[in-house]
């Protein structure tokens, strides 16, 4: 009797220890993956986020002017050139996989000249940005001020377009540590020169948006460097004259592709539009801002752990096994909602402390905590949704290939 139940303990014990280490091993698994994959769009949207926490401590009036030109201008301008470059970036991973690697480096100039071209011809959006928030409804003196915020957002625009021109380059070759370097590097220069500049310095508003456009121009002259300097042997041969070669078939890609991302992109403007539209535009544009950003911050978490979740599916499906398949779903949903739980509770609880990170307005804090339930039940839902989503995106192409180097080299089973 005494020996059965012995041997009960102990077979307890085994399938605990078994199931322990099958957590473990799955956690180390997926983030390998989503690490990267939270890493650099957390970095590259954290950017405005910092900028707009600068901002709003300055005036309620140019918080809510940044946040319209960023909603509604920028982010039309950001979704067309990210639709493009994915167009490219499907053609980079096919050279890739295909071992074509010498049309790599003709399909990043290609890139360039036709993000930089797009960039060019969008450009009278941000210098006519206050007359065209004026004809949607906004009100004018928020609008005139969002258009001197426009205007900073031409050089921005510019060099988006040579660094997602080289990000897709890189990631398409599984480069992500370069890429995850430049983007956290980035995001610490310019908390430290907003700091610098609007505080120590008292450039103020002005300070910032320097700080935002050198926080761009660093990760450019990284990545640059690293390409030409021979961190790319076999992809990059120089610049040639063949990039403006069947330019054409490779332009339409690139429109198809940025029309359908565009549309994606214009759920938040309609969103910050219909908020200029309603009284007292100034507190509920800035409340409505602070919010959708700290979503879309947290959304990235979420993003990143789709790209493992889906990763981690294909690979088990190479091996034919149904049953890591399923309990790889459920570790990237329980660990994505694992983490959009302690944001729920964090802002249901503290959704009005939050405010004052973005702003010095007692009347916008008391708004957002009149949104924080809701934010809070957002951040939960979007904790979910997108891992359960299962398609594919940019973000889940951050490479099976690396997977495999790194798990050899944390010896993953």
């Amino acid at each position: 009797m005494e020996g059965g139940i012995h041997e009960n303990l102990l077979e307890d014990e085994a399938k605990s220890s078994f199931l322990k280490n099958k957590i473990w091993n799955e956690t180390k698994r997926l983030w390998v993956v989503a690490g990267p994959a939270i890493l650099i769009p957390f970095s590259t949207f954290g950017i405005h986020v910092i900028s707009q926490a600068f901002i709003g401590h300055f005036s309620s009036m140019q918080l809510a002017a940044y946040a319209l030109v960023f909603t509604v201008i920028f982010r039309i301008v950001l979704g067309v050139q990210l639709g493009m470059v994915n167009g490219v970036g499907t053609l980079c991973g096919q050279a890739f996989g295909a071992k074509q690697y010498h049309k790599l480096g003709v399909y990043l100039q290609q890139s360039c000249i036709i993000l930089l071209v797009a960039s060019a011809l969008l450009t009278p959006m941000f210098i006519f940005a206050a007359p065209i928030l004026k004809t949607l409804g906004q009100d004018h003196e928020i609008a005139d001020v969002a258009g001197d915020f426009a205007l900073w957002f031409v050089a921005v625009s510019f060099l988006y377009a040579v660094l997602y021109s080289c990000n897709s380059f890189l990631q398409s070759q599984s480069k992500n540590f370069v890429l995850s370097f430049f983007a956290v590097v980035s995001l610490l220069a310019h908390i430290f020169f907003s700091w610098l500049l609007s505080v120590k310095l008292g450039f103020g508003v002005t300070g910032v948006m320097v700080s935002t456009v050198l926080s761009y121009v660093i990760p450019n002259v990284g990545q640059i460097v690293y390409i030409t300097s021979g961190g790319c042997r076999e992809t990059w041969k120089g610049f040639t004259a063949l990039a403006f070669e069947d330019l054409g078939r490779t332009i339409k890609l690139s429109v198809s592709s940025g029309v359908m991302i565009c549309l994606e992109f214009c759920y938040n403007t309609v969103l910050i539009l219909l908020a200029g539209n309603m009284g007292n535009a100034e507190v509920t544009i800035d409340a409505l801002s602070i919010c959708l950003n700290i979503s879309g911050w947290a959304l990235m978490i979420a993003f990143g752990f789709m790209a493992a979740a889906s990763v981690r599916v294909s690979n088990e499906l190479g091996r034919r096994d149904a049953k890591a398949v399923k309990f790889s779903i459920l570790m990237a949903v329980g660990t994505s909602f694992s983490i959009g739980l302690v944001l729920f509770v964090c802002f249901l609880v503290y959704g009005e402390n939050a405010a004052y990170v973005f702003t010095n307005s007692e009347e916008v804090a008391g708004a957002v905590a009149h949104l924080s339930p809701l934010l809070a039940f957002t951040l939960l839902l979007n904790s979910v949704q997108p891992v359960l989503s299962g398609k594919r995106s940019p973000l889940s192409l951050l490479s099976i290939e690396i997977c495999k180097c790194m798990r050899k080299k944390m010896n993953i089973v």
